[in-house]
């Protein structure tokens, strides 16, 4: 009997264990040749919690290193010390790590000095700034620099890794994991959102939580909401607070008790999914939005003033608009009142795949 290939997969964030939990469930369904072995840091807690549970995935180590007012130097060293352990208990053949965080680099890093190969899921994207975003750029670039396998989504990203002279032999193009877990999530969980929005006006969801919005743009942001509520009748706003004091500090100081804005917690996924599902349009500086919408039909505007994911703007599924105030409503109001432009913008076609990623991943890692 052949000996099954051991994967050990390590995440630590809501981000990543979404883009991961698909790949997760596709691993258990080849357990005649795979062995899986899941790994979380648990970088973000609660909110982390929240997508084990919605994929029913339970690891089988939990560092739990989350700390209140964490910070880079600490964070790292604990993923890497941690992981060390892990690595060297259970000998995997293959370490699987995903995007641009601080757990996903500590721990590649980790793997790397135990000379165990790593597979980077969503490999080679860049903004080739190395401070932004902080610290995600470097992260990503370090985390692909040591990796064995790439996994990358787009043929930009493709064309990144060949540039930065990986090996061309294994850089695989699969598509994004998050469309995987997106459609997953949609199909197999009704649309219930607990909020009491009024049904006659348009959503516009926003969510900004990256750490170079930190400050002003924050701020900048909130009050392009408050000037649109002003400006529009027909629209409500609806913004996920994330947990970091740096966002949830200005935001709640402008934005508390502004008429039709709703200041909610963290959601879970599924509510998320559906909450993207109803709005009219998205406001984010996230990654994973930046890639989902599209699949929904919702124009996106990238509340950033650099991407790494330029092939939506080629797409014209989303529209980079940084964190000014005047340029942010500019580019809504501009959604809101030019049928033509949203129609444009809604029925553009995701570059970010079919919802068959983790499938190409697994197939590779049948074949290792």
């Amino acid at each position: 009997m052949s000996k099954k290939t051991k994967v050990l997969t390590i995440f630590g964030t809501r981000p990543e264990a979404i883009k991961m939990a698909p790949l997760v469930k596709e691993i258990e369904k080849h357990s005649d040749k795979l062995e899986n072995v899941v790994c979380v840091t648990a970088q973000h807690r609660q909110i982390l919690d929240q997508v084990l549970d919605l994929f029913n995935i339970k690891p089988d180590y939990d560092l739990d290193i989350m700390k209140n007012n964490q910070n880079l130097w600490s964070l790292t060293s604990d993923v890497l010390l941690q992981t060390k352990e892990i690595i060297e208990k259970e000998q995997p053949d293959v370490v699987l790590v995903h995007g641009d965080t601080t757990t996903s680099m500590a721990a590649a890093l980790s793997a790397f000095y135990a000379k165990i190969p790593v597979g980077h899921v969503e490999a080679g994207l860049r903004t080739f700034d190395k401070y932004y975003p902080f610290p995600e750029e470097i992260n990503r670039v370090f985390t692909d620099s040591i990796s064995s396998y790439y996994f990358a989504p787009t043929d930009k990203a493709c064309e990144n890794l060949i540039k930065s002279n990986a090996d061309k032999s294994k850089i695989y193009k699969t598509g994004n994991t998050v469309i995987d877990a997106l459609l997953y999530t949609v199909n197999n969980n009704k649309d219930n959102l607990s909020l009491n929005l009024q049904p006659d006006l348009k959503t516009i969801l926003l969510t900004s939580h990256r750490r170079e919005n930190f400050g002003k743009p924050i701020r900048e942001i909130c009050f392009a909401v408050i000037e649109l509520i002003k400006n529009n009748k027909d629209i409500q706003f609806v913004y996920p607070v994330h947990p970091n004091p740096n966002v949830r500090k200005p935001v709640y100081e402008i934005l508390e008790g502004v008429e039709r804005v709703h200041l909610t917690e963290p959601m879970e996924y599924a509510e998320f999914c559906a909450l993207m599902k109803k709005s009219h349009i998205i406001l984010t500086d996230s990654g994973g939005v930046q890639e989902e919408a599209p699949s929904l039909g919702k124009p996106v505007i990238v509340l950033r003033d650099t991407t790494e994911r330029p092939e939506a703007i080629e797409a014209g599924t989303v529209k980079l608009v940084g964190t000014d105030k005047n340029k942010i409503i500019s580019h809504v109001q501009k959604l809101l009142s030019d049928k033509n432009e949203y129609k444009i913008m809604s029925e553009a076609i995701n570059p970010y795949g079919d919802g068959l990623a983790s499938k190409r991943i697994v197939d590779v890692l049948l074949n290792l």
